[in-house]
């Protein structure tokens, strides 16, 4: 593959990333530095690799022409042929820069640090907004026309509950040995079913149309590397995409902003909220709904108990008690939070 790549030198070495839990990515080592190889796993429903090399090449001219604005982006290298994309077999692969940093969670973040957070997603937003609007004509890049976007219905929820309520008590007809987390799980379940007893009536409807737009669609702290104080990178866009925009900047402060047990550092998404409305002119309003609706899907949400009791897969696991925390402090807490959001 390297071959491909003038100026990458000779392979020395390639380790597998181990960080990230979808994504294949390596760093190799060459004659000429290092680089970072990414195997796109990640196929968003699509049947056929034409297509998914597709949706990959509308992520890498996104970054391109994003990192034309100032955005801290690592665009992928350009081989022989001017293909940002390297299909073998029926694998893609991009080659990227090597880009040394850290990742920082909300905890190492300062009150200013967490305001330049807010900025740069709202710089991402309007800078997509940019470099993904139509020009003379449709874009060649822009994804169908979205339905609405249903929210959770607890109906559906309920029955999800007591299908996991028992895989967790060992009522499902397996043999593995119970352990502290399966407790946890139970306990958990139980509770967040009274829960939705109690707020069944608050369920949002579906939007005849939210504030929407493209976004960068994961925008977590592994997906954002800092040098000092700095973010230099965002990376992994894969999941780039048309949706509710103000429902990302909620998302991002329910994985960078949450303490270990479940609360949200409310001072630091003050000001990481005010800090992005200003930079993407989103008014309070567009804020409020999107914390109802994130509020209500994490209500009605359990991806990482279908990953242990469905998949059998357990890498999620250390998340579940501070994410399972935090839907009950949210619910408690609810009008302060949604106060950090649009005072």
């Amino acid at each position: 593959m390297l071959r491909r790549y003038p100026g990458v030198g000779e392979p020395l070495a390639c380790e597998p990333i181990t960080k990230g839990l979808l994504n294949h990515g390596y760093r190799v080592s060459t004659t000429s530095g290092s680089y970072f190889l990414k195997h796109h796993l990640d196929k968003k429903h699509l049947d056929d690799t034409s297509g998914e090399r597709a949706a990959i090449v509308r992520q890498h001219r996104a970054t391109q022409r994003l990192q034309s604005l100032g955005v801290p982006v690592v665009p992928p290298l350009t081989d022989t042929r001017g293909d940002t994309v390297t299909v073998i077999g029926e694998r893609c692969y991009a080659l990227h820069p090597w880009v040394d940093g850290l990742h920082r969670v909300g905890a190492q973040l300062t009150l200013s640090q967490s305001r330049r957070l807010g900025t740069l997603l709202g710089t991402v937003h309007t800078g997509l907004e940019q470099v993904m609007a139509p020009r003379d004509g449709p874009h060649p890049a822009s994804p169908p026309a979205r339905p609405g976007h249903r929210s959770p219905d607890a109906a559906e929820t309920f029955a999800l509950i007591d299908d996991l309520l028992a895989a967790a008590r060992g009522e499902d007809g397996r043999d593995t040995p119970r352990d502290a987390f399966d407790e946890l799980a139970v306990h958990r379940l139980v509770e967040r079913r009274a829960l939705l007893e109690q707020h069944a009536h608050r369920r949002p409807p579906t939007p005849d149309g939210p504030a929407t737009g493209w976004v960068h669609g994961d925008f977590h702290p592994l997906n954002l590397l800092y040098r000092g104080a700095d973010p230099v990178a965002i990376v992994d866009w894969d999941r780039l995409d048309v949706q509710p925009r103000a429902e990302e900047v909620v998302r991002a402060v329910a994985i960078f902003f949450v303490r270990p047990d479940g609360e949200l550092d409310l001072a630091k998404v003050r000001a990481y909220a005010r800090a992005y409305r200003r930079a993407a002119g989103a008014g309070a309003a567009e804020l409020a709904a999107a914390v109802h609706r994130v509020w209500w899907e994490r209500l009605n949400d359990f991806w990482i108990l279908r990953w242990r009791y469905r998949l059998d897969d357990r890498r999620a696991d250390p998340q579940f008690p501070a994410v399972s925390a935090l839907v009950v402090w949210w619910t408690r807490e609810y009008e302060a939070v949604c106060a950090a959001f649009t005072e």
